[in-house]
This record gives structure tokens, C-alpha cells and sequence, in this order.
């Protein structure tokens, strides 16, 4: 009966997905919305200025396109119509059965077991046990690998084995998150099944505690004289100084040899090894904001950078920016940089909430996708310093999104910052969020014994304050300001 219960459930989710799914929105990040092109699309881009092939817009361009990054190849249509010709349903494992001997496993432990106690106050957050019979079939949005799940799984790399084998899928990596406090296992698809469908067989099995696609998400460049930030965000430029304080930063490759990072990068790690490095623009200028030295100051001269490379052609996936958070987590690390956005993803949010516990200070970008566009995460996320992006007139960047999750602004118009040729023009909410970064990292300088949440507070509470009055969805609490931020308490 039980497995006849599995079978039934399966159906109505994969009947549920093809009758709710929609095409998922690709993001965009071109300053001009009166011209979109896709240089991703081979029928349009043909024309287009697309020279480039890196996958991150540069300064003067649109979009650019790369012909060997396998990443955004990944989204395609995710839910696509029953097969044709009467074609049996693909078989649904019975997730119960060990694959070796075919035997059940032990009855599953009564509903009063006790739950792993949550967390004391301050320390990290632990993902609670979910229950399958409070698990309802749920619709996937936001672009995603159309054949992999991630898994947080109880267990040795055996039971890994075991859940694989039982459900028909390939364990394609596997690792002890620090961050999630479990281990972390990235499923792969073979079958051709929709993930919503896998998602949903995965919740019978009481072995998996968290199950959620592996999101793809997008770095937030607006790609379009003098660095006028000092000045907006009441900075005084001589005076600014992130010595000693340890600052991560995921994003693209950069180019080291830029003299703008001359002794800033104090590590780098690549995420996603596998994949030539072609971008290095959209991460030296991230880099440079924050912490660039001689012509292109940035905001916090002195800091040392630990650079994750996570983004290739524009795009990354959850596994690979879990990846890179976790070796972010163990550099002791006093602010993490998220310049880049995507969907609410469970994990994600648990990793955030965790980085929070052990103290460190998270920052990142709003989004670049239009007044109308969706919350961008992980900027949404509770805990986390979402910034737009305005101009050296304070004006709101128009193609910036909105909401409540907005918390803070700052320059990210037209700003001169490195670039892996040297220099260039930058706009978009990524660069606004280096700003804030780099203004963070002076407050650690002045005061290291400063909490994270004490400086959130801090900058809600002094700044200064744009049309319309009060926290609003547009401005957050409004514009920057540093020298107030500094003298205000905890």
C-alpha cells in the first residue's frame, strides 16, 4: 500500500507541473530596456555587438556571448509537454527497498521522536527534519539545472549510495557542508524525469532533509568620471582604510595583474575547476571597488580579498556558490560580497543564516531586472545588506529592482573601476554593492569589535534618507552614509 501511495503522489505532482509550468524568465542585465539582446541566442545575436565572448557585459556593449560555457545551455524548458506516441510512464522506483538486497528498511521511527534541538542563540542555525507528510507538491520557478537536485542528506557516503541507487539517479559530487552543518550531495537525473518530480519522490525518503533544485543565477552588471562614491556615501577618501580586515568576494575569475589589486588578493579558490576561465572583467572590478590600490582606489584600501571564482559566462549554480560560501566561512572571513542574483533557494537561505551566526557581515546586490522583476535572492534573505544602485545625482538606477527586501543604497552608475584591460565604465547593482562592502569593511577597520548586526543597524539607522520619506521600496532606508554610520552605537 505504501508504495502504491508513492506511485499515486508521483503522478499527481508530474500532472500538477505540466498543467503549472511556465517558461522561466531568462535575467537581464541591459542598461537600455528599449533594446534587449540576447547574445545567448544565436538567432538575434548575430547582428548584435556580441564580440566578446567572456559572458559578462562589458562597458559599452551588450550582453556578450561564449560558445563553449556549458552553463547557460542549462536553461531550457524545464516542464515539456507528455511524450508523444503513447510512451510509458517512466518507472518510479520504490524509494524504500534497499538496491542490493531488496529488503525494507526499519519501521520509521514514531512522530514523537525528538527533533535535532535548535541551535543556542548566536551559534549556527541547523536545518530542521522535515516531514514528509507536511511536504506538498510545489512548482519549481527560477532558471535551474533541468537534470540535478541537491540533497542534504543523513549519512555516510553509503546511505548516498543506497538513496541513489533506490531512485534511479547519479551521485555526480558529494561533501560535508560547513555552512549547512550536513552533507551535501548533488544528485544527477539520467532518466529524463522532471526535477519536481524527483523533488517530490526524495520527500518520502526519510534520509534526505532538505531537497531543492540546483538554481542558476546571474551576476548583476549593467554594463554602460571619476569615482565619485567617496563623496556620495560621505567618505573621506584619505582617511579610508580596510586594514586588516578580511574580506570574501564570489564572483568571475579576475585578472591579478591589474595594478589596481597589486597585493590585495590574499587567496583564491575556483569553485568550478572543470570550466575554462574566460571572464575576469565583472570580479576585477568587484575587487577593485572594494579594496583596488594606487589610481583606481577603492573604498577599503588595505583589506585583504579572498576571492572565490564561482561564475562563468554570466552564470552559476547553487552547488557551485555553496561551494564557494563554505571555503568563504573557513577564511574567517569579516564580510562576504554576493553580487549576483537569482531565486529563493531553502539551501542558500540556510547558509546565510549560518555565515550570520559566526559573525560575518553579508552584502549583496539587489538585482538589475526592472521595477516589476521578482525579489532577487540572495539579497532577500533575512540577514543580508540588499543594495541598489544610484547615480552621482542620487537617482535611482532605472533597471534596478524594487521591494521591500531593498535595505541600502549607493553609487553604482557610471563608475570608473578596473577591468581585466585596465579600466573601464561600470553600472549595475553589483558595483553598488562592492561600495557598500568596501564602506563595511572601514567600519570593521575602525571598530573590530563591532557585530555584524550592530553595523547593519548602524547603517539603517544614519542613512540618508531619499524620496519618498522613510524606508521605502525603492531606496531602502536610503543613501549611505559612512561618517555618520561610524560615530552612531550599536
Amino acid at each position: 500500500m505504501a508504495a502504491e501511495a508513492v506511485i499515486r503522489f508521483a503522478t499527481v505532482v508530474v500532472a500538477a507541473a505540466t498543467i503549472t509550468a511556465a517558461p522561466a524568465l531568462a535575467q537581464t542585465n541591459d542598461p537600455n530596456p528599449q533594446t534587449k539582446i540576447d547574445c545567448l541566442d544565436r538567432t538575434n545575436a548575430a547582428s548584435a555587438d556580441c564580440a566578446k565572448d567572456d559572458g559578462v557585459e562589458e562597458p559599452g556593449t551588450g550582453p556578450a556571448t561564449t560558445g563553449a560555457v556549458f552553463l547557460p545551455a542549462l536553461i531550457v524548458d524545464l516542464f515539456p509537454n507528455p511524450a508523444e506516441g503513447g510512451q510509458a510512464p517512466l518507472p518510479i522506483p520504490d524509494p524504500r527497498r534497499d538496491p542490493a538486497s531488496g529488503a525494507l528498511p526499519p519501521p520509521t521511527p514514531p512522530a514523537n521522536t525528538p527533533v535535532i534541538p535548535a541551535a543556542a542563540p548566536g551559534g549556527p542555525i541547523v536545518s530542521p527534519t522535515d516531514r514528509v507528510a507536511t511536504v506538498p507538491p510545489r512548482a519549481v520557478i527560477g532558471d535551474f539545472v533541468p537534470d540535478e537536485v541537491l540533497v542534504t542528506v543523513d549519512g555516510d557516503a553509503g546511505t548516498v549510495q543506497q538513496i541513489a541507487a533506490a531512485f534511479g539517479l547519479e551521485v555526480r559530487s558529494e561533501r560535508q557542508s560547513r555552512l549547512l552543518g550536513t552533507r551535501l550531495v548533488r544528485f544527477g537525473i539520467p532518466d529524463g524525469r522532471p526535477v519536481s518530480v524527483v523533488l517530490a519522490q526524495l520527500a518520502a525518503d526519510g534520509r534526505t532533509r532538505r531537497r531543492e533544485p540546483n538554481h542558476v543565477y546571474s551576476l548583476q552588471q549593467a554594463a554602460t568620471i571619476v569615482n565619485y562614491a567617496f563623496d556620495r556615501i560621505a567618505l573621506d577618501e584619505k582617511a579610508a582604510s580596510g586594514e586588516n580586515v578580511r574580506v570574501a568576494v564570489i564572483d568571475t575569475g579576475i585578472d591579478d595583474t591589474n595594478p589596481a589589486l597589486s597585493g590585495v588578493i590574499a587567496a583564491q579558490f575556483d569553485a568550478m575547476p572543470d570550466v575554462p576561465v574566460e571572464a575576469r572583467d565583472h570580479g576585477t572590478s568587484v575587487d577593485g571597488l572594494i579594496a583596488g590600490v594606487g589610481a583606481l582606489k577603492g573604498m577599503a584600501p588595505g583589506a585583504k580579498i579572498y576571492h572565490a571564482r564561482a561564475f562563468e559566462g554570466g552564470k552559476s549554480t547553487m552547488d557551485v556558490i555553496l561551494s564557494a560560501l563554505d571555503w568563504a566561512a573557513e577564511q574567517d572571513v569579516r564580510i562576504i560580497n554576493m553580487s549576483f542574483v537569482g531565486p529563493k533557494n531553502d539551501l542558500l537561505g540556510i547558509a546565510c543564516r549560518n555565515a550570520r551566526a559566526l559573525g560575518i557581515a553579508l552584502v549583496a546586490a539587489a538585482g538589475n531586472n526592472g521595477p516589476k522583476a521578482p525579489y532577487g535572492y540572495p539579497a532577500a534573505f533575512d540577514g543580508v545588506i540588499a543594495v541598489t544602485a544610484t547615480d552621482a545625482k542620487d537617482a535611482l538606477m532605472p533597471q534596478a529592482n524594487r521591494g521591500a527586501y531593498v535595505f541600502i543604497s549607493a553609487p553604482g552608475v557610471e563608475m570608473v573601476a578596473p577591468s581585466g584591460a585596465g579600466s573601464d565604465v561600470v553600472t549595475g547593482t553589483s558595483f553598488a554593492a562592492a561600495i557598500v562592502t568596501g564602506a563595511v569593511a572601514n567600519l570593521f577597520h575602525v571598530s573590530p569589535e563591532r557585530s555584524a548586526e550592530g553595523i547593519e543597524k548602524a547603517l539603517a539607522a544614519t542613512a540618508k534618507d531619499l524620496v519618498p520619506t522613510g524606508r521605502d521600496d525603492d531606496f531602502g532606508y536610503g543613501l549611505l552614509d559612512i561618517k555618520a554610520a561610524e560615530t552612531a552605537k550599536d
